[in-house]
């Protein structure tokens, strides 16, 4: 059976309506019955349905679906689904949204049962048409196709059929409605353009007006305004019309006025401002404004007291099918209600605020818009602070005007919503509307839904349906039916703080209003406890269990805590739950982090009984000690709690429970040192459990001694000088309470010492800084310092460090201007000594650390600095003496310093650095370090040479000489020079040495002494040396090949060839005298290149020889031939004259490698040297002149052979190229004289055959691509290109080049493939006269290559793409050019990079 609420009138659900600060609608107005008590849900719920069903407050939920029309529908929200078919519940659990679940089903979606069987019924029987437009207000009327229209009154009971079909047929369909504010009349506008007005009161046609607008177009829109005697309509042209009705002498008759003309831009929806029965007197409604959206822009005009356009808008860029979109609202803004315009065409939604300013005019202001991802075809507001759309894909959004957040989403899918396209093409017209119109017109729904009160009525092909919000309640229930607890609760408590949207329902003041909420978050909270114990897993795991109420029970706390509510909590619901144990344990453990946030501080007796069991027995000890530090103590039973907690060492927790329960706050140390003191006496090193036990300690002391309570919190104000005067007396107690005979005095203090000496003096260092004006306090300070003193000086147990420490405290306390401790002076003399003693070696940094600090707390200013320089120094205590030094500017002091100290003397060079460059030092004290440094020199440099040559280059630049001249060892002058001449390099040109060439001639001689191996990089690399001297020195200790480079260098290549020769002698000598001594070095092998001691005495000789060939060949290029014969023939000789001495057979070897490398001298020469010169020069040797040639056969033979090759090569380049030259010249005349043939045997100008008279010796011009023109019809063209004789004129083809001027305009630059003759072919149809051979000659001879046979040339150098040959030939004649001749052709230029390629030309198609 299909139930619904009981609700007699469309008004009786708005009544509901939230209306936020807007004044309550007036009952008496709108007929509402007086109700003393309103109905619950469950009352309406349950009632039983009428026979004639109302169609306010169908709740979807409630329908069977049986009942209902085929095309109705039932919600598609993703969070109200309520229907009872277990299969949709499924279904709707998977797709549930959290974001949306929070604000549960924003609407109540119903199908209007009676009103769409009424209009099903109509159609079927009476042949009324489909459903074309709807509106509603106190009643709905509903027009059709067939051009009736249904009236139905509030309880969906048809009271009026208004028309006939015959007027149907005249008038077309209804497209559009209105009803006045009333109800007392219904304006009907019908597809042929006609408007209808009738008397909703009798059924009576009052006016029937056809000449409103012009003829042809269908009514869009017609609207009453709040004046009953003016309404406005739409057209399809796009234009709007004023109606103003008047009824005189009983005549009614309608003046028409144009308002905008579609010609300026086509209209498309209008919306008048029509304000609520409770606010008609707002002064903007004197202005009778009207709101009207174009295609591109929307308009707001006042209609009273004269027409004037008040504001413009333009659109942003939108889809141009996209429906332009207007809605009015009330809305309160400030205090004030004003009118808010929402306007949209595509995807967002603007806002314009209209006020009527104390001038009188009208105000727009622009409001924050609202962007949404779809393309909005229907806007409408249901409330003043909510918006309902509908996108192209008919999908409801719900959205939330102030937060811009969707609420709701609903499918209208199956409401099969009714389109005005027919009527935005004006079909029954004949279709005369424009394209812009009629794409609009594919969306456009504005008939088919009609806004009132809070209520949306939506028309389906077959059946009208209503939303309307939701009352809280129901919001909320209807979770509930879904089991939605968490979602429900959430919900709830949104409507408890006020932070929920769309709220419907909840009138009164806030406390009113909390209180209603509270009461049923309590129902949901009793529910949601029961209904977890039911579903709760029975059987399986324990983890699932867990799991189960992990969901449930954090969730009740949280909201019996937030509702302060925990009676409930720890009464009913924890009665509930401990009748499950799994259930249980989840609560106590879900109340920990509400007891650590201090959310829940007072358990009750039962509960804090069974949170302990529960803990101890699961081993939760720490939670369990978070929690007793954060409860309060009244709830605890102290005895049980400090029992658990002294047995599992909750040390934070009994603190707690001492300080707050008992006031007692020496007890927790007592036990605190009870348990860290014995190992600590004992010597023994602390366990990690101690030592967090010692840091609790001296926390808690801090806290103490602060005011602060531990381990959270503050000690009362009364108490906080009572507990500091405590923790005195207790630290500065001589014995402990149960002490032994062997306990030492002072025991507290002796055991924090010990414990952490420094972290004990910041507590009291911090507690000092409070003590002020406290006498009390102030005792305390002294009697504690004397202790300390007492207890730490001269006793072993305690290192420097510690007992530098105490003096490093004491000394800061002393340092403070308002001090009034006492300290013996000669205590620190003590100390002093102490650290300073020179015997001792252990911990030497350590004490020398300290007693630095305790120098710079500036405590011992006063003590004797001449002392105490004395003792750090015998100390060795270098840091000490720097800072004394220092103090007394002895700066010169400080180098002796950071020399002596092993850990910092590679310091000094930056201490030095720094010193002489800083500004704050005078000349006299920078001069001092100066001297100091260059008297420590030595040592510098000994230390790193790198860094005393910066230092020297940077500062000590002009006692560079002093500085060298006092060096005793050569080796380490040498490394000093390397890196001052390196680092000279470096440095700014500003920086200058005094005779740097002296310098590097010094480094040069050093060099050769100790690293000769850099000898040759260096003079490479290095430009300051003179070359005289250099050559001197190189000389002087026969390093041969730097002595050859400086020659080479200087330009003495003789000289260096010179010495490079004897070199290579000297080497040769050696081989010779071991070749022939048979000895091991005969037997040398070329592949013994690895020997530690160096290469076999031939490789020697190779490289010597390598080297020689290499300089003779750098110098050859510059010298002539004498000069070169002088150099090569002694090399030579040299290489020759072995080769005569070994005579024996071992040296067999030898004397082929020696000939090997006089074969390599011959080739080398010959390059430089002519052949026959060579030979001559041979055959004149007195030992080969004896006429036997056998032995240097072989070294003419070789010459011969290389001569050979030479000259085959020189041949057959000769060959290729001119095999080249003939090709490309071949082609070129084949191209320059090939014929062409003319694709017509007409002019392509006059376009007469080119013989137009056999008489007349006519010239034809024919191009290459293969147009033909008579001379004269050319000419008449003016296509020539030159202004010389006739016989020079350059033609070019008129066709081809009209066409490329239309495409691109005349191109002055010729291209390739352009139809320009190859050779401009003249013809004449008769003999030339006598003078044409000549003529012709002429012309030959004078002939240049014009642009066609220029163009062919190039395609004929492209053609072939390789270096030219004729640059081969160059290149390889060049090295030459001086002593052979031959056939030189000069190279083309830039083809230097050549590669010789000797593939056969390619070959061109003909």
């Amino acid at each position: 059976m299909s139930e619904s609420p009981d609700a007699r009138s469309l008004l009786s659900a708005s009544s509901q309506l939230n209306l936020m600060e807007v004044d309550p609608i007036d009952d008496k107005e709108f007929d509402i019955p007086q109700v003393d008590t309103p109905p619950t849900l469950e009352s309406i719920l349950n009632e039983l349905e009428d026979e004639e069903e109302p169609f306010v407050l169908e709740d979807t939920c409630m329908l069977n679906t049986d009942n209902i029309d085929a095309h109705s529908c039932d919600t598609s929200s993703l969070a109200s689904s309520d229907s009872g078919d277990p299969a949709h519940l499924k279904r709707k659990k998977r797709t549930v949204d959290l974001n949306v679940s929070v604000h549960g089903s924003v609407l109540r979606h119903s199908l209007l049962k009676g009103i769409s069987a009424q209009i099903t019924s109509a159609a079927d029987k009476v042949d009324a048409g489909l459903p074309t437009a709807i509106t509603v207000s106190g009643v709905i009327a509903v027009g059709t196709s067939h051009g009736l229209a249904l009236v139905f009154d509030t309880n969906q009971a048809l009271r009026l059929c208004l028309g006939t079909k015959a007027t149907g047929a005249e008038f077309g369909a209804v497209s559009a409605l209105s009803i006045n504010h009333d109800c007392s009349r219904l304006l009907c506008g019908f597809a042929k353009g006609q408007i209808a007005m009738w008397d909703l009161a009798n059924g009576k046609l009052l006016r029937t007006i056809t000449d409103a607008h012009p003829p042809g177009t269908a009514i869009l829109h017609v609207k009453f305004t709040d004046d009953p005697t003016l309404a406005v309509c739409n057209d399809s042209g796009g234009s709007v019309f004023e109606l103003a009705f008047r009824r005189v002498m009983g005549m009614r008759s309608c003046d028409s006025r144009c308002l905008f003309s579609g010609s300026k831009g086509e209209v498309c929806c209008i919306e008048p401002l029509r304000a609520p029965p409770d606010i008609r007197d707002h002064p903007v409604t004197h202005y009778s404004l009207l709101a009207m959206a174009s295609l591109t822009k929307i308009l707001v005009i006042g209609l009273k007291p004269s027409l004037k356009v008040w504001m413009t808008f333009p659109y942003s860029k939108s889809d141009p099918s996209s429906v332009p979109q207007l809605a009015w609202q009330f809305v309160p803004v400030q205090k004030t209600v004003n009118p808010i315009l929402a306007f949209c065409k595509g995807d967002t939604v603007h806002f314009l605020l209209v006020k009527k300013e104390e001038t009188g005019t009208i105000h727009v202001i622009k409001q924050r818009q609202l962007h949404l991802s779809c393309d909005i075809i229907s806007l409408s507001w249901i409330n003043s602070r909510t918006l309902v759309l509908v996108d192209s894909h008919e999908k409801l959004q719900v959205v939330d005007r102030p937060s811009q957040e969707i609420l709701e989403t609903l499918d209208l899918e199956q409401v099969q919503l009714v389109y005005n396209s027919r009527h935005f093409k004006s079909l029954a017209t004949g279709g005369n509307v424009s394209q812009a119109l009629a794409l609009v017109g594919e969306k456009a729904c504005y008939q088919s839904i009609s806004s009132y009160a809070g209520q949306i009525v939506y028309l389906g092909t077959k059946s009208a349906h209503i939303m309307t919000l939701r009352n809280w309640r129901e919001r909320i229930d209807c979770l509930l039916k879904q089991e939605h607890f968490v979602e429900a609760l959430s919900l709830a408590w949104s409507f408890h703080e006020g932070t929920a949207k769309a709220v419907v329902g909840l009138f009164g003041d806030p406390v009113k209003r909390k209180g209603v909420v509270g009461d049923k978050m309590v129902e949901i909270l009793l529910q949601f406890a029961e209904h977890a114990l039911k579903k709760c897993p029975e059987q399986g795991k324990i983890q699932v269990m867990e799991q189960h109420f992990h969901d449930v029970v954090p969730v009740l706390v949280d909201y019996c805590l937030l509702l302060q509510r925990t009676d409930l909590l720890f009464n009913q619901l924890y009665a509930r739950l401990v009748e499950n144990v799994v259930a249980k344990g989840v609560f106590l453990e879900s109340l920990e982090s509400y007891i650590i946030a201090d959310r829940l501080g007072l358990l009750t007796t039962p509960i804090m009984k069974d949170l302990l069991a529960h803990y101890h027995d699961n081993g939760l000890m720490d939670s369990l000690e978070r929690c007793i530090v954060h409860l309060d103590v009244t709830s605890l039973d102290i005895q049980q709690v400090i029992r658990v907690c002294w047995e599992n060492q909750l040390y934070d927790a009994l603190i707690y429970v001492f300080n707050s329960g008992m006031n007692d706050y020496i007890t927790p140390m007592e036990k605190l040192f009870a348990v860290i003191g014995p190992p600590l006496n004992e010597g023994r090193s602390l366990t990690d459990e101690e030592v967090v036990i010692g840091n609790k300690l001296l926390v808690y002391i801090s806290c103490c001694l602060a005011g602060r309570a531990y381990p959270l919190g503050d000690i009362p104000e009364d108490l906080v000088d009572q507990v500091k005067h405590q923790v005195f007396e207790f630290l500065i107690r001589l014995h402990s309470a149960d002490s032994s005979e062997e306990e030492e005095v002072f025991p507290f203090i002796h055991t924090l010492l010990h414990f952490d000496t420094r972290e004990f003096l910041n507590v009291l260092a911090m507690t000092f800084e409070d003590f002020k004006n406290d006498k009390q306090a102030l005792e305390y300070q002294q009697r504690t310092v004397d202790i300390l003193l007492q207890v730490m000086v001269d006793n072993p147990d305690f290192t420097p460090s510690q007992v530098g420490g105490l003096f490093t405290f004491l000394a800061r306390q002393l340092a403070k201007p308002d001090n009034t401790l006492f300290v013996n002076r000669k205590l620190f003399d003590q100390v002093l000594e102490f650290l300073c003693r020179p015997d001792d070696d252990s911990r030497h940094t350590e004490r020398q650390q300290v007693l630095l600090e305790l120098l710079q707390v500036g405590g011992v200013v006063q003590f004797d600095e001449g002392k105490l320089l004395a003792l750090a120094e015998t100390a060795k205590f270098y840091q000490i003496c720097e800072f004394l030094y220092e103090k007394k500017h002895m700066f010169d002091r400080i180098i002796d310093c950071y020399l002596r100290d092993p850990l910092r003397k590679w310091e000094i060079f930056s201490y030095i650095h720094n010193l002489l460059s800083m500004p704050g030092y005078s000349p006299e004290e920078k001069q001092t370090v100066k001297d100091k440094a260059l008297q420590h020199i030595q040592e510098l440099m000994t230390l790193d040479p790198s860094k005393s040559a910066d230092l020297v280059v940077v500062h000590f630049a002009e006692e560079v000489q002093q500085i060298i001249s006092e060096f005793q060892d050569d080796e380490l002058l040498f490394k000093f020079l390397s890196c001052l001449l390196e680092s000279r390099e470096g440095h700014p040109p500003g920086i200058t040495l005094p005779l740097e060439r002296d310098l590097h001639e010094l480094l040069l001689d050093l060099m050769c002494r100790f690293a000769s191996q850099q000898l040759l990089s260096f003079l490479q690399t290095s430009q300051h040396y003179r070359l005289e001297e250099a050559i001197q020195i190189t000389q002087k200790y026969h390093h041969s090949e730097a002595t050859v480079y400086l020659l080479e260098k200087k330009g003495d290549v003789h000289g260096a060839f010179t010495v490079l020769l004897e070199t290579l002698q000297k080497k040769l000598s050696l081989l010779t005298a071991e070749s022939n001594r048979g000895g091991e070095g005969g037997q040398t092998r070329q592949d013994e290149e690895d020997e530690k001691d160096g290469d076999s005495t031939l490789m020697r000789v190779e490289d010597s020889l390598n080297d020689i060939i290499a300089l003779c060949h750098r110098s050859s290029q510059n010298l002539d031939q004498p000069q070169r014969e002088v150099l090569w023939f002694p090399l030579l000789e040299t290489m020759m004259a072995p080769q005569k001495q070994m005579k024996e057979p071992n040296t067999k070897n030898t004397s082929e490698v020696l000939k090997e490398l006089t074969m390599k001298v011959l080739n080398s020469m010959s390059s430089f040297i002519s052949l026959p010169a060579i030979i001559q020069r041979i055959l004149q040797d007195p030992v080969y002149g004896k006429g036997k040639l056998a032995e240097i056969q072989g070294l003419i033979l070789g010459m011969l052979d290389t001569f050979t090759y030479e000259q085959t090569l020189l041949e057959t380049t000769t060959n290729l190229l001119n095999h080249d030259l003939h090709w490309s010249l071949a082609h070129l005349r084949a191209a320059v004289t090939r014929g062409l043939h003319p694709r017509q045997d007409y002019c392509n100008i006059c376009l007469q055959q080119y013989k137009r008279k056999q008489e007349s010796a006519e010239e034809i011009i024919v191009f290459s691509c293969g147009h033909l023109y008579h001379f004269q019809c050319l000419q008449q063209k003016d296509y020539g290109w030159g202004y010389a004789s006739e016989q020079q004129q350059q033609w070019s083809c008129y066709k081809c080049s009209s066409s490329q001027r239309g495409r691109g305009g005349p191109s002055t630059k010729p291209k390739r493939g352009c139809s320009t003759s190859l050779a401009q072919t003249c013809v004449t149809s008769v003999h030339h006269d006598e003078g044409a051979e000549a003529h012709r000659k002429k012309v030959f001879v004078e002939a240049t290559l014009d642009l066609q046979q220029e163009q062919s040339w190039d395609q004929l150098r492209c053609l072939y793409r390789g270096p030219s040959r004729l640059s081969i030939l160059s290149e390889l004649s060049h090295c030459h050019s001086n002593e052979k001749t031959g056939l030189l052709i000069p190279a083309q230029p830039g083809t230097e990079s050549f590669q010789l390629k000797l593939s056969p030309p390619p070959l061109l198609e003909e």
